[in-house]
């Protein structure tokens, strides 16, 4: 855990109307001590925001990749790590956007073990076109999601 952030400065409270999946420890997750090797972690953050996409923004994480060709990569990502996730637990994530930009968004996903905080991640997601490999500016529909969802969490 870094220095600079405490377990309880992480603990915000999660809104009532963030959107939440629970996330299913397995034993392909983990280290041979049974705690989640962290950077499985990522693989599981980006899974993630994949759900969210459908079931809080109504749009299909996908679609923007396949269809549209617009990546929605990660420019940055970090976690806090506050109690190790074990083989068999089931983690709840929720997502809240903290920062929306011109072709970014900070999301922020603090994970519970029942009513225990395990971690919090942060990750800004840049909007690209995949054709070109350069950022693009959000497109009009995720940008009213987002913020839509944004109003709904306050």
């Amino acid at each position: 855990m870094s220095a600079a952030v405490s377990e309880h400065a992480a603990a915000a409270p999660i809104p009532a109307r963030a959107w939440r999946t629970p996330v299913k420890i397995r034993f392909s997750h983990c280290d041979p001590a049974g705690i989640v090797y962290f950077p499985r972690y990522f693989d599981i953050f980006n899974g993630v925001v994949e759900d969210w996409f459908p079931g809080a923004l109504g749009l299909e994480y996908r679609a923007f990749i396949r269809d549209r060709r617009i990546g929605l990569g990660p420019a940055h990502a970090e976690a806090d790590f506050f109690k190790p996730g074990l083989q068999g637990d089931e983690l709840v994530f929720a997502v809240l956007v903290d920062r929306i930009g011109n072709a970014s968004v900070t999301l922020r996903l603090p994970a519970m073990r029942r009513e225990e905080l395990i971690l919090t991640a942060r990750l800004v997601i840049v909007t690209t076109d995949l054709h070109e490999a350069r950022a693009i500016p959000l497109p009009n529909d995720l940008r009213a999601a987002l913020e839509c969802y944004q109003e709904r969490c306050r």
